[in-house]
């Protein structure tokens, strides 16, 4: 029996050795189920039809499903070959480099839109100028990108760099002994690859972009995105309030999550 047969056969289960493991995550999967179950049964579906209808609600879904797609596209872009980079290359500075990467994820989101304040708000020289061209860096849709990005990039960086890291560099000097250089050899041997890695950090940054709040606020109270706008509703008229719009961003989280599912089994059947 083949190990991938071996991982999907119920009774593998049973195995004794797996018994406290299988428990222990059991107890994760209740503490997860729980909240979700007790929050979806506060509404039933015309409160969420009714609460969906209102435009503001509309606005913040429409503000959220362009921003976070924006925010992902910049720090994939971005940081793909940044962390090609960090997993081959030795450089002055590197380990300045990691800890810049990394940083976002240990600072409270708070602090971060506060950061960006300091660097973009209206009154510093480059918000000044980037106002008087007619693209305003806070308050605006603009800012919101700039907010998710800081935040969520760091995600698609880390789990790249862990793909990259994995490869066996014997294969990508074998290209370049055929005659590839590096791009081709980036493009045709190291992001396949690594591409199971790069697509669960792009995921991670989705997530993370699409849920943004801190940040975000602090940036870009106006605009409305989905996570402003549960905050705003909740501050208003408590938990009930915030329940269409949640089980909005609960079903774009579970889409993106099936839809990279999907792709990851096909690109597996593909490779085989």
């Amino acid at each position: 029996m083949s190990r991938e047969t071996s991982r999907s056969d119920p009774a593998s289960l049973r195995r004794p050795e797996l018994l406290v493991p299988a428990l222990l995550g059991g107890l994760v999967v209740v503490y997860v189920l729980v909240p979700v179950v007790a929050f979806l049964s506060r509404t039933g579906t015309a409160g969420v039809v009714a609460g969906l209808s209102e435009p503001g609600a509309q606005t913040a879904i429409r503000n959220s499903l362009l921003t976070a797609p924006v925010a992902t596209a910049v720090a994939t872009v971005s940081g793909v070959p940044l962390a090609y980079v960090l997993a081959r290359r030795s450089f002055p500075g590197k380990r300045l480099v990691e800890s810049l990467v990394v940083l976002p994820l240990v600072l409270p989101p708070v602090v971060g839109g506060a950061m960006l304040l300091t660097a973009v708000g209206r009154f510093t020289p480059i918000g000044r100028v980037a106002a008087a061209a007619g693209l305003p860096l806070t308050g605006s849709l603009l800012g919101v990108v700039l907010a998710q990005t800081f935040v969520a990039a760091p995600f698609v960086v880390v789990t790249a760099r862990a793909g990259f890291g994995a490869i066996d560099e014997r294969l990508e000097h074998a290209s370049r002994s055929l005659g590839y250089g590096p791009v081709a050899t980036f493009r045709n041997v190291s992001l396949p690859l690594a591409r199971g890695s790069i697509i669960a950090g792009v995921v991670l940054t989705f997530a993370r972009a699409i849920g943004e709040f801190g940040a975000t606020m602090m940036v870009a109270y106006n605009p409305r995105t989905m996570p402003t706008r549960i905050w705003v509703k909740f501050i208003s008229g408590g938990i009930d309030e915030i329940v269409p719009v949640a089980v909005a961003l609960l079903v774009v989280a579970l889409v993106v999550l099936t839809a990279v599912q999907r792709v990851g089994r096909v690109s597996t059947v593909v490779d085989r």
